[in-house]
């Protein structure tokens, strides 16, 4: 590039110069020293005096000084600040849905990132335990005498979360006899009542899919044409089978069709669909169950990628949620045994017991790959006619011109 008068311009912007007197020639220290001119600095911003002395060991305050606990300590604190992020996370969620900007789809990416970081947060949350699982059972022995009457349960954070999720108050597993509430006094006890009474994220995300544009009887109606296609399916398949010669594999392959029959039957029994919600087996409302239905089949249609990755992400919130309460009963098992917990439970055997889909808030999103049919079953949209835009035909206008301020 020689002769070029730009190349040698910018050439010239990149030769060293030679450092003035005084000056370190070291091109890693340039820089303004900030901190020197006044303003806040890294530990002050960070409250880190007051985090880093938080630390007090309770074998220490006893006499004794017993290592391991200062993991303890450290480990659960960070657990601590973690709940306190999610819970920053998933009100400002909720405060989308409550507020109406959610009709507004445009919004819907800041949902998506924000459920999204809870999800990689659990994951955090999940593989700490094989942290403090560096410390024996023995080690922990050492100080877990000093640690009675605390527990994990006790937990306010951990409560509230569960609350605001969508935790049914009803499928709770009772502790210590008595309900979830009565293990909390005065202020705390308060708080959880109130998350109770707050719109749950269960609720917001069902009040959602209940819009999700194609429902319309007098539009799309995708749950009529379903169930159409569906028993149309089903009835061809039956007249392959009639055909097969084969007479045992015909009884069986007859026996699992009616089998088949039975299970999407049952989807289209909005009154079945209704008890199994009161026993607590089905969480969504039904026609919140066939918004989700509907998004899992249409995934890849571009009006359902993002609500598909919202429900993608809220199942995430479930299994790593199960993970993490799993993790806790094997990590408990493995240092107590079959001891009580130092809260008063009986430990292993109650915490065993909240592993379970009792425990599961979108517990309908999973079973719907239950519904899984053939994909010419489905049925087919036009582009010209079923367009679906991304702002939902029923969005007020007052909310497609507001938006969320955070």
């Amino acid at each position: 590039m020689s002769g070029c008068p730009y190349f040698e311009k910018r050439h010239l912007l990149f030769k060293n110069k030679p450092p003035a007197e005084g000056e370190d020639d070291d091109p890693t220290q340039a820089g303004v020293n900030k901190a020197s001119k006044g303003g806040i600095i890294y530990g002050d911003y960070l409250q880190l005096e007051k985090i880093l002395s938080s630390q007090v060991l309770q074998s220490e305050v006893k006499g004794r000084k017993i290592h391991d606990e200062h993991l303890f300590v450290v480990t659960h604190q960070a657990y601590e600040l973690w709940f306190k992020q999610i819970l920053f996370e998933l009100d400002s969620v909720r405060e989308i849905f409550i507020s109406g900007h959610v009709r507004d789809e445009r919004n819907m990416l800041k949902v998506n990132t924000r459920i999204n970081r809870i999800v990689m947060i659990f994951k955090l949350l999940v593989d700490q335990f094989t942290v403090l699982e560096t410390m024996t059972a023995l080690d922990f022995f050492d100080f877990r005498e000093y640690l009675t009457p605390a527990s994990g349960f006790q937990s306010l954070q951990f409560r509230i979360l569960e609350n605001k999720i969508g935790v049914a108050d009803n499928l709770r597993v009772s502790y210590n006899r008595r309900h979830y509430r009565d293990n909390f006094k005065g202020q705390e006890s308060e708080m959880l009542l109130a998350t109770e009474r707050e719109p749950t994220l269960l609720k917001l995300v069902e009040e959602w899919l209940e819009r999700t544009p194609g429902l319309e009887v007098d539009g799309f109606n995708f749950w009529e044409k379903l169930e159409i296609n569906i028993f149309d399916g089903f009835n061809q398949e039956k007249e392959k089978i009639e055909k097969i010669s084969d007479w045992e594999e015909k009884e069986e392959m007859m026996a699992e069709l009616v089998k088949q029959k039975e299970v999407f039957a049952s989807l289209f029994e909005e009154k079945r669909h209704d008890h199994l919600v009161s026993r607590g087996d089905r969480r969504l409302s039904y026609k919140a169950l066939q918004g989700a239905l509907m998004i899992y089949f249409y995934r890849e249609e571009p009006r359902f990628q993002v609500p598909f990755q919202l429900l993608t992400s809220l199942m995430d919130i479930d299994t790593l949620m199960t993970k993490w309460r799993y993790n806790h009963v094997c990590m408990v098992h493995r240092m107590i045994g079959s001891k009580a917990g130092t809260g008063g439970s009986s430990g292993y055997h109650y915490l065993r017991s909240t592993v379970s889909d009792r425990y599961k808030v979108f517990v309908d999103l999973f079973n719907l790959a239950t519904f899984l049919i053939p994909r010419h079953w489905m049925p087919k949209l036009n582009p010209t006619v079923h367009t679906f835009l991304y702002t939902a035909e029923c969005c007020d206008s007052s909310y497609c011109s507001s938006e969320d301020s955070d």
